[in-house]
């Protein structure tokens, strides 16, 4: 779980920011701040993986508040002003925000983030910790429990707070964050995007960029996909 703060004296800014990351499975907001004296007394009780910083704020501009920082989590500036970039940049920050902030656009910036934080000499792992083969699960769904044969399970996609479960001819719909609910399956489920999860024993064909189940293409996540190609091709 990536633990981040904002700050942006607007609300509208710091509100827009929140909306971003709730659509994203292992992101937490610790704090949101209006202000860089308010983000400065969490920043020393809190450990913080991502900050997102507003350039333009009174009293205490973003680029001085991150200067004089002891310890230094990775940022992602934000402003309505382009010309602040090169500021930025120059702070070594992941990215540069312009406002208004398109989801699209924020999660490049995301992105970028998590291929900063994945240590070069440790892959991402694909496997969850149940290794032995599992022949079914019971998933909270409609206020029913439902057993789900996972031979029959193609692959689960996030959506927002809840996993979309594709099953053979039918798809159930589940609350639980991707990351955890990876948890619960055996070893044939592998992570291929933050948004999705894939039966290894249902890929029909992949390349560089998806893998196919019956068609379906599923992209492979930047972050995933040495480790997600050296896995299938060793099937």
């Amino acid at each position: 779980m990536y633990r981040c703060l904002i700050v942006d004296d607007e609300n509208l800014a710091r509100e827009l920011i929140e909306t971003h990351l709730t659509q994203l499975d292992e992101f937490e907001i610790v704090a949101s701040c209006k202000s860089a004296l308010e983000a400065h007394k969490v920043i020393q009780k809190e450990a913080i993986d991502l900050m997102f910083l507003d350039i333009e704020m009174p009293v205490l501009k973003g680029t001085d508040f991150f200067k004089n920082l002891s310890q230094k989590p990775k940022v992602i500036f934000t402003t309505a002003y382009r010309e602040y970039a090169l500021d930025g940049f120059e702070l070594n920050a992941v990215d540069y925000l312009v406002k208004p902030i398109t989801f699209e656009r924020f999660f490049k910036a995301i992105e970028k983030f998590l291929e900063s934080s994945v240590p070069r000499t440790r892959p991402v792992t694909l496997e969850p910790p149940n290794f032995e083969p599992i022949e079914s699960i019971f998933v909270q769904s409609n206020k029913k429990k439902i057993k789900v044969l996972l031979d029959d399970v193609n692959y689960i996609e996030s959506l927002k707070d809840y996993v979309k479960i594709h099953l053979r001819e039918s798809t159930v719909l589940v609350k639980h964050g991707l990351s955890n609910f990876h948890e619960l399956l055996d070893g044939r489920f592998i992570r291929i995007h933050r948004s999705y999860i894939v039966n290894s024993s249902k890929v029909t064909a992949f390349t560089k960029q998806d893998v196919e189940i019956n068609k379906i293409e599923i992209p492979i996540g930047d972050m995933y996909k040495k480790s997600v190609l050296d896995f299938l091709d060793g099937i």
